[in-house]
């Protein structure tokens, strides 16, 4: 998916407000916490979901754009000190360490409404441009990505079951995984509804997955190899699937999770080989 990556790197600093135009400052920080670096899973995957039902690229630019757009906001407050206060994000300062902490605040407040507007950009009919800034709203909103990081923040310290951790990274992580596949379902034909019901199953596989491996990797890799902070979950008593399962269950748990991820697509034909090959890429990556 080196495609897309590139595709994004290309295209973001043009759907970017430029450092040219004031508040200068404002629009430098925002560009700092989105471009040069990350993985672009959430792009790949609406490229991915989007090939399987014949989306034009142009309309997945804008989705992958806006999705990504919404993923680096979450980031640059997640490192925040009223949050995790991390001080390195993909392999740099954060961007309340690379400016200060008022205008990460606004950089990720702005990065958030940017990606609505380049969403609502879209060449397709009303009613679909609706649905699709619904999906991302819902996503991002209490009952997606801000209620899962709320529940984080309230966990700290506290042992949660199985099920309670499942349900806070459903939300925390998940959520936005689910957006992007169905942002890219969106950018082409309408999936019926037993293909909608495989989606989520597959989507729900590769949102556990991402943060299995996220809390393995947490624990066992390095700063360097992170390009962030490692071994901040434990220091901060942060439940994590490795403190409830140890990292030998937590492993296993990533492996069948990745194999769920390819029988929930089973129903598929070869174009939803970039789906599967996701999964496998999120579930054995290194960072």
């Amino acid at each position: 998916m080196l495609f897309v990556q590139n595709r994004m790197e290309d295209a973001l600093p043009g759907l970017l407000p430029s450092t040219a135009h004031a508040p200068e400052r404002l629009h430098d920080a925002m560009r700092y916490a989105i471009l040069g670096g990350g993985k672009r899973i959430r792009p790949m995957l609406v490229f991915a979901a989007g090939h399987l039902f014949d989306a034009p690229q142009s309309a997945m630019t804008l989705a992958g754009a806006a999705v990504e757009m919404i993923h680096a906001y979450s980031l640059t407050h997640d490192d925040l000190p009223c949050m995790d206060n991390d001080v390195l994000r993909r392999g740099k300062p954060t961007v309340h360490i690379q400016y200060d902490e008022a205008l990460a605040l606004l950089a990720g407040d702005a990065l958030q409404a940017q990606a609505f507007l380049v969403l609502a950009r879209q060449e397709t009919d009303a009613g679909r441009t609706v649905e699709m800034l619904r999906v991302l709203g819902e996503a991002s909103g209490s009952l997606g990505m801000c209620g899962g990081q709320a529940i984080d923040l309230d966990s700290v310290g506290k042992n949660l079951s199985l099920e309670e951790l499942e349900q806070m990274h459903s939300l925390k992580t998940g959520a936005l995984l689910r957006a992007s596949i169905l942002l890219g379902s969106l950018c082409g034909r309408y999936p019926t509804p037993q293909e909608m019901l495989s989606l989520d199953a597959y989507a729900r596989a590769i949102g556990l997955a991402f943060q299995v491996v996220d809390d393995i990797l947490d624990a066992t890799a390095d700063s360097e190899t992170l390009g962030k902070t490692a071994g901040k979950d434990a220091l901060d008593n942060k439940p994590t699937y490795v403190t409830i399962l140890g990292l030998e269950k937590s492993g296993a748990l990533a492996e069948k999770l990745r194999l769920d991820a390819h029988e929930a697509l089973s129903g598929f034909n070869e174009k939803a080989d970039l789906l599967r090959s996701l999964a496998d890429l999120i579930v054995m990556r290194t960072n």
